[in-house]
C-alpha cells in the first residue's frame, strides 16, 4: 500500500531523500539506486518502489531536463514503423497508450486526432488507408477501444475539418486518432508518484563514480550539486538509465563492455494557434524525406517538427540552428494554404534521441535486446537501459527492474498495468466537478480544462492555495496562461528548485512566448524567493542567468551549424553556480 507520507517534491522532500541516501551504507544498502531522472529512470523507480522495494533515484539536473522535456508530446503507436513491419512494437505501443488513457494516466494522455494528407488521390488513399486500417485493427485486438476509428475525408470533409490545408493541391485526407501529453509534467508525476510507494529521489544530485566491491558495483559516490558535499549510497542493484550520457556513465563505472547510443537532434517550432485553422484537437501528420512531419495543437499554440540529424556536439548543449527553423517551416508550408514565415516562430526547442548501436565488446555479458530497447549488465551490480520510444516506458522500467532484481529478489512481479499514477484515481470525480469549479473561481472554460490536465486530482491542492490566499488566484501578469497559485504548487509540491526549473519544465514559458518567459521570470523569481528564502542577490542571480540561457539559445538559433549552436548555448548555464 502507499506511504501515507506526504508525497510532494519540495526543498525539504529533497533533504530526506539525500539523508537516506547517506544512510545506505554497506550494512543497510538500498534495493536499487536508479541513475537518471528522465522518463526511463522515473518510470524505474515507480516500477521498482510498487513492488516494495527500497528505491532511490537521482538526477544530476531537474526531472526530465534532457531528452524527456524536449519530445513531440505524443503517446502514440508509430504508424510510421508500419511501414518498416515492425508490427510488434507497434502493438506494444498502442497497447501503452491505451492503458494510459484508460486507467494509468487519464489526466495527463488525452486523445487527439491528426489528418494525414493524401496529394494522390487513388495510390495513397489506397497505401496509407490500408497501413491505418491495420493500425486501428491493431487497436480491437482484446479490449475496448479507447480512441474512435480512422475515417476517409473527402476533399470538401477535410477543408471543414483543418481549412488551413492547401486544398489545391491535396485531394483527401485521412483522419485517425492517438494521444498526447506534457512530456516533463509526465516524468515529474511519476517520480511523485514512485514517492507515493515510499521511493526517495533527489536532483541536482550527480554521481560522480561508482562504489565496487571487487568487481561488482554495489552503490554510487554522490555529489550535491547545491552545497558540493561528496558521499556514498550503497546498493544491492543499480540502474543506469541514462539516454544520450549512457557512455559517459559506462565510462565512470569504469565498464568494459556497455551500450553504444547515438543521439539523433529533433527540433520542433511553436507558432500561435490563430496561425493555422482548425477544429479542436486536430492536428497533421505528413511525411518527408527524412522523417514525419507533426502539426500538433497544443493549448493555445501549435508545435510544429521535428528534424532528424546526428548530433556530435555535446549532449548537454543541444541547440536548434537557423537552418533546423527553416527547414521545419519549408515543410509545413508543403501542406498549409497560407506559408509560415520566421515571424510566425514563438520558440523552438531541440532534444536528442537515443538511438541504440549494436551492443560493444559483449562478450559473454548478459542482455535482453528488443528492436527499440536493450537492457545489459554492464557490470555486476550495474544494469543499464537504453533506447525505446516515450509511449513505452512503463514495459521498458519493467524489463529493465525485472532484469536487475532477477537473482536478488525474485518473485516480485511489476504492478504498474494496474497501479494509477498520483492525479488519476477519482479524475472523473473531479471532472463532473469541471462547472463548479470554473464558476467559483471564475475560470473560463480553456483554463478549466487546462488545469484539469495539468493537476488531475490534485488540482484540489492548487485550489486550496487559492481558498487560502485569493491573491494567488490571478493570472500572471506576463504569463497569463498560468496562475500564480501554479508558481507556489511548483516548488511546494513538484520539486522546483531554481528559476529555470519552473520556467523550462513546470511550465513552457521558454517557448509559449516569444520573449522566452523572460518578462514573466521577475513575478515568477518573487514568488519562489518567498517560498524557498532566497535573498535579493539569490533571487537576481536566478532571473539573471535563466535571462543569459535565452539570450544564448537565441544567438544558437541564428547560427548555421551545430558546432556554433552549441557554442553558444554553452555560454550560459540554466542554473547560477558560484
Amino acid at each position: 500500500m502507499p506511504s501515507q507520507n506526504a508525497t510532494t517534491l519540495n526543498a525539504a522532500s529533497r533533504t530526506e531523500s539525500l539523508d537516506r541516501l547517506r544512510a545506505a551504507t554497506a550494512e543497510n544498502p538500498l534495493d536499487v539506486l536508479v541513475v537518471g531522472g528522465g522518463v526511463n529512470g522515473a518510470g524505474a523507480a515507480f516500477d521498482a518502489a510498487t513492488r516494495g522495494l527500497d528505491v532511490a533515484v537521482v538526477e544530476a539536473h531537474d526531472w526530465a531536463s534532457g531528452t524527456s522535456s524536449r519530445s513531440s508530446k505524443l503517446m502514440h503507436g508509430g504508424l510510421r514503423y508500419l511501414q518498416m513491419l515492425d508490427f510488434k512494437l507497434v502493438a506494444e505501443a498502442l497497447r501503452e497508450r491505451d492503458l494510459l488513457l484508460t486507467r494509468t494516466a487519464p489526466h495527463l494522455v488525452k486523445p487527439i486526432s491528426f489528418v494525414f494528407p493524401f496529394f494522390k488521390r487513388v495510390v495513397e488513399r489506397a497505401f496509407i488507408g490500408s497501413g491505418v486500417m491495420l493500425y486501428d485493427a491493431m487497436q480491437s485486438i482484446g479490449r475496448k477501444r479507447a480512441v474512435p476509428f480512422h475515417r476517409h475525408l473527402s476533399h470538401r470533409r477535410m477543408m471543414n475539418v483543418f481549412p488551413a490545408l492547401d486544398g489545391e493541391k491535396i485531394v483527401g485526407a485521412l483522419e485517425y486518432y492517438d494521444a498526447q501529453e506534457d512530456d516533463a509534467r509526465f516524468v515529474m508525476m511519476l517520480v511523485r508518484s514512485a514517492l507515493e510507494y515510499g521511493a526517495s529521489a533527489a536532483t541536482y544530485t550527480r554521481v560522480v563514480s561508482y562504489l565496487h566491491e571487487g568487481d561488482r558495483v554495489v552503490g554510487a559516490r554522490l555529489r550535491d550539486e547545491e552545497t558540493g558535499e561528496e558521499f556514498d549510497a550503497h546498493a544491492r542493484e543499480t540502474i543506469l538509465a541514462a539516454g544520450v550520457w549512457t557512455g559517459d556513465q559506462q565510462h565512470v563505472a569504469g565498464a568494459t563492455t556497455g551500450l553504444e547510443v547515438l543521439a539523433s537532434k529533433g527540433v520542433h517550432i511553436t507558432v500561435a494557434r490563430d496561425r493555422i485553422p482548425a477544429v479542436p484537437d486536430t492536428g497533421i501528420i505528413t511525411q518527408t524525406e527524412k522523417s514525419v512531419l507533426f502539426i500538433i495543437p497544443w493549448d493555445e499554440y501549435w508545435v510544429i517538427g521535428t528534424t532528424d540529424t546526428p548530433w556530435k556536439e555535446d549532449p548537454a548543449h543541444v541547440a536548434a540552428t537557423s537552418d533546423d527553423i527553416d527547414y521545419i517551416i519549408e515543410h509545413a508550408n508543403a501542406v498549409l494554404d497560407h506559408d509560415l514565415t520566421r515571424d510566425d516562430v514563438i520558440g523552438t526547442y531541440a532534444g536528442l534521441r537515443p538511438l541504440l548501436q549494436p551492443v560493444k565488446d559483449a562478450g559473454g555479458a548478459s542482455t535482453k535486446v528488443s528492436r527499440e530497447h536493450t537492457v545489459m549488465e554492464v557490470e555486476p551490480g550495474l544494469t543499464a537501459i537504453a533506447g525505446g520510444k516515450y509511449t513505452t516506458y512503463r514495459v521498458m522500467a519493467e524489463d529493465v527492474v525485472d532484469f536487475a532484481i532477477k537473482d536478488v529478489f525474485p518473485g516480485r512481479p511489476s504492478m504498474t498495468t494496474v497501479v494509477p499514477l498520483i492525479g488519476a484515481q477519482g479524475f472523473e470525480g473531479i471532472r463532473r466537478e469541471k462547472d463548479a469549479i470554473a464558476t467559483k473561481h471564475g475560470f473560463d472554460e480553456l483554463r478549466t480544462d487546462r488545469l484539469l490536465m495539468r493537476y488531475g486530482t490534485l488540482l484540489r491542492d492548487v485550489l486550496a492555495l487559492i481558498d487560502e490566499d485569493s491573491s494567488l488566484g490571478e493570472p500572471l501578469k506576463d504569463a497569463p496562461r498560468y496562475l500564480r497559485a501554479e508558481v507556489l504548487y511548483a516548488v511546494r509540491a513538484e520539486g522546483a528548485l531554481h528559476l529555470a526549473d519552473l520556467m523550462l519544465r513546470r511550465t513552457r514559458l521558454d517557448y509559449e512566448v516569444r520573449d522566452r518567459g523572460a518578462a514573466a521570470s521577475e513575478e515568477i523569481a518573487d514568488i519562489m524567493a518567498g517560498e524557498l528564502g532566497w535573498d535579493r542577490a539569490t533571487r537576481d542571480a536566478e532571473v539573471g542567468a535563466y535571462r543569459a540561457f535565452v539570450d544564448a539559445r537565441l544567438a544558437g538559433e541564428a547560427t548555421h551549424s551545430d558546432a556554433e549552436a552549441a557554442a553558444a548555448v554553452a555560454s550560459a548555464q540554466e542554473v547560477p553556480r558560484s
